[in-house]
């Protein structure tokens, strides 16, 4: 099985065990002398049964991000430099977009509001953020489809 496989299977998972949670929630009181429509502890069962499913799936794919190396960094690596770059680019455009709002003034008496910071380097700052990011995360795709899960 391929890395983007066990992604996929554990993102299926993860939703199948939202769905049990809310059919076992609906089905664990009924009125009395009636039956709940699906059986609660046969859908506790099968909840356990993904449960433990997922946590295989999650083990391998760590022990697979973390073994796994392109230009001597491991998967691991790569999403953590993809989560602190979108924060980032995140943080330098709420910058950018913050120091864009200066005002109208209706009279020249008013306070004249200016940028404390170059907006235009800002928001490039944020593009060459952004084209790092996408870079990689092809990256990451593409060792997601080419690498076999441990």
């Amino acid at each position: 099985m391929k890395l983007a496989e066990a992604l996929q299977e554990r993102s299926d998972i993860n939703i199948r065990m939202q769905e049990l949670i809310h059919r076992i929630r609906t089905n664990a009181i009924v009125q009395e002398g009636e039956k709940p429509a699906e059986d609660p502890e046969e859908l506790l069962k099968e909840y356990t049964e993904a449960a433990d499913r997922l946590s295989e799936l999650i083990a391998r794919i760590n022990l697979t991000n973390c073994a796994t190396k392109a230009d001597g960094k491991s998967i691991t690596e790569l999403l953590a430099e993809k989560d602190a770059l979108t924060q980032k680019i995140k943080a330098y455009r709420e910058l950018a977009l913050c120091a864009s709002e200066t005002g109208n003034r209706a009279r020249a008496t008013e306070i004249k509001l200016l940028s404390a910071v170059d907006v235009k380097e800002m928001q490039k700052k944020a593009d060459d953020m952004s084209r790092d990011l996408r870079q990689t995360d092809n990256k990451i795709q593409q060792l997601n489809w080419t690498t076999e899960l441990l």
